[in-house]
């Protein structure tokens, strides 16, 4: 196990009291950071704002304590939002327990088996697509509370939002719309006064006591919510055979969701503070971090890329910071969490503006559609479209389908099967050039030969007065079993044509498909040639 090494043991072997009063000061910083996103992420996925909390404390202590990352921050995301509340929709917080605990084993799972590095195989345009439609998914869903809407019916799908918000823009609360619209200018403008102060603490505060002191008519979470400051404890959730089988697709969404985030989160923080994260480990830790938030009370967690980039802005170096962080945030649900109840609802959606905003990652969408081939920018808009119309399982399937067809087409383009051009005048001929006897004929291949390059296959119906064919295939890396059935077609035409192949320079891994197909045997060893050199020479040994 020593390849699963937590980094906090690996830490703490060079700790200084220096180091851990930087991960102190780092860790409260953060969950001042925390706590209002917390609150407004657990608002948008449907559930109470203390199981917020409860993700951040658990998820957050837990991926801490066993993670790969120095500085990885967790908790709950913006990008499981829209998931969650699907989820609690349809299967209630039973079925969200369960969709959670049974990613956490599939996380796990992936890091036991290593899988850390697959997560490279996901293109950027379908992340940039999914995630910028997750980003207009958290908008759409808070016009509601922004404008201060009261809907006639409670939509799920994303679409059937947008149209109640269409039918109900009539009802608009213009004293929630103005709550909203103080808390955005404090939001974006704060930062410019003071950034060791998050705006959202502060937009939050100056709404709660303006709604208070005003007696404004606008919704507060205390008036939709009942606040607790209980603290976190076990639940576990009922497994069932219908439920497992309910929620099984949406866990594999979970558990590739937080994969992506956590470790996207994990190489900038690498690229931040100089260092490397261990991909397993860290996956190990985020099972482990989504199953023990379940099982107390939390939504799915992953890694934050806003809140670990703030804690090593503000110096934190090690888990330490993360664990202070949890601490401090435990504290606060203890202690303040009633004062919760005062926070206007326009604010929540205010924040989780911001936070879309931010996550979309708008500016890198529009240059990749600026600067990309038309086949990536296809597949970036249509996982685009299909998460905010449909939901980001059917998203990310699409996605993936669309570019590994779009990705076998560029490989089959750029494979090819095509005969020399041979000069006839040896007054013209060049010194690089090669002498080909008059009775061979050579070919090349050139590119991974599959199943959808097959048809560069070409067929043999005359010899031309030819004895002798030299397949050159330096420019072969890769050969699957329809590309070699198509080769032994080849084989046979030339063979019954009285044509002798000799196969130049066969790469590693072509040469293991032929080998253990028993190709190597039908053809013959002596029909096996180093290089094109060689292969002229025994070509004009045989004349």
């Amino acid at each position: 196990m020593k390849n699963f090494t937590p980094e906090l043991l690996l830490s703490l072997k060079h700790y200084s009291k220096n180091d851990f009063m930087k991960d102190i000061v780092s860790g409260i910083i953060v969950a001042i950071i925390a706590l209002p996103l917390s609150i407004a992420l657990a608002l948008a996925s449907g559930v109470s704002p203390e199981q917020g909390l409860y993700t951040a404390i658990i998820a957050g202590f837990v991926i801490s304590v066993l993670g790969g990352s120095k500085v990885q921050i967790a908790g709950p995301t913006a990008a499981f939002a829209t998931i969650v509340a699907g989820i609690v929709a349809r299967n209630g917080m039973d079925g969200l327990a369960v969709a959670t605990i049974l990613a956490g084993i599939i996380l796990i799972i992936m890091g036991l088996f290593k899988m850390g590095s697959l997560i490279k195989f996901i293109p950027s345009t379908i992340t940039l697509g999914f995630t910028a439609g997750i980003a207009v998914t958290i908008v759409i869903g808070q016009l509601k509370d922004f404008l201060g809407l009261t809907f006639k019916n409670a939509p799920i799908e994303t679409m059937d939002k947008l149209k109640e918000v269409s039918s109900c823009i009539n009802t608009t609360n213009f004293s929630a719309l103005l709550i909203g619209c103080i808390a955005l200018v404090i939001l974006i403008f704060w930062p410019k006064v003071s950034k060791k102060i998050p705006s959202s603490l502060i937009a939050v505060i100056a709404t709660a006591i303006l709604v208070k002191v005003l007696q404004m008519p606008v919704n507060t979470i205390g008036d939709l919510y009942t606040i607790s400051s209980t603290p976190p404890h076990f639940q576990m959730p009922e497994f069932s055979f219908s439920t497992i089988s309910a929620v099984l697709p949406d866990a594999f969404t979970i558990a590739i969701l937080a994969a992506i985030e956590s470790l996207l989160s994990a190489v900038v923080a690498d690229e931040m503070i100089g260092s490397t994260h261990n991909s397993n480990t860290e996956l190990i830790a985020q099972g482990a971090g989504n199953a023990a938030s379940a099982l107390f009370g939390g939504i799915p967690a992953t890694g934050a890329i806003a809140r670990t980039a703030a804690n090593i802005k503000n110096g934190g170096r090690s888990p330490i910071a993360g664990i202070v962080h949890a601490i401090t945030l435990f504290l606060v649900l203890i202690l303040l969490m009633p004062y919760a109840a005062l926070i206007p609802m326009p604010c929540i959606a205010a924040v989780l503006f911001q936070v879309a905003y931010n996550m979309s990652g708008w500016r890198t969408v529009v240059k990749t559609i600026r600067t990309s081939p038309k086949s990536d920018i296809a597949v970036l808009l249509t996982t685009f479209f299909l998460t905010v119309i449909f939901d980001l399982v059917l998203a990310i399937g699409v996605g993936m389908t669309l570019s590994c067809l779009l990705f076998m087409k560029r490989m089959a383009d750029v494979s090819d099967f095509t005969e020399w051009e041979y000069v006839g005048d040896s007054n013209n001929k060049k010194a690089y050039l090669k002498d080909v006897p008059d009775h061979v004929m050579v070919y090349e291949m050139i590119g991974p030969m599959f199943f959808g390059a097959v048809d560069k296959i070409p067929h043999i119906c005359d010899n031309h007065g030819k004895t002798l064919l030299i397949l050159r295939m330096k420019g072969v890396p890769a050969l699957d079993v329809t590309a070699l059935n198509g080769l032994t077609v080849f084989w046979k035409e030339c063979k019954d044509l009285g044509i002798r192949v000799i196969f130049s320079h066969v790469n590693q891994q072509p040469m293991s498909v032929f080998r253990k197909a028993k190709f190597d045997k039908l053809v013959g060893e002596e029909n096996f040639q180093p290089n094109i050199t060689e292969a002229i020479k025994v070509a004009m040994n045989e004349k």
